[in-house]
């Protein structure tokens, strides 16, 4: 889950650059035409870059929330509780394993055992 959540909050990263870019493109285009000045667009550019970071540990806590409650409805195990059954799976898969080999072994030695009775009979 949580490899979920980076590459999700990876994605929401590059949105924001992509955006930044964007904007800054934008802002440019102003300063051009003249329609801004150079101080004018930097400032805008640096305060969307300074509220984008400061609004980002709310976001990543927000989303955290929200994921956290999709796997809670969705009944999904999520961290330590997911490693646990991973590994209890995996002992289980070996219980099984051997429970296999002993019934495979009962069984070729009742085949011997009626083998001999019929042999004896």
């Amino acid at each position: 889950m949580d490899n979920l959540i980076k590459k999700a909050l990876y994605t929401g990263v590059g949105i924001v650059a992509a955006t930044t870019e964007r904007l800054q493109h934008s802002i440019d285009e102003l300063v051009e035409k003249g329609k801004i000045s150079e101080e004018e667009g930097k400032k805008v550019v640096d305060d969307v870059v300074k509220n984008t970071e400061v609004q980002r540990p709310q976001f990543e806590t927000r989303f955290k929330k929200i994921v956290d409650a999709a796997f809670d409805k969705l009944n999904l195990p999520q961290g330590d509780s997911f490693s646990k059954m991973e590994k209890r799976i995996k002992s289980l898969e070996v219980k099984v394993g051997l429970l296999a080999k002993e019934v495979e072994r009962q069984r070729i030695e009742r085949k011997e055992a009626e083998k001999n009775n019929a042999l004896d009979a």
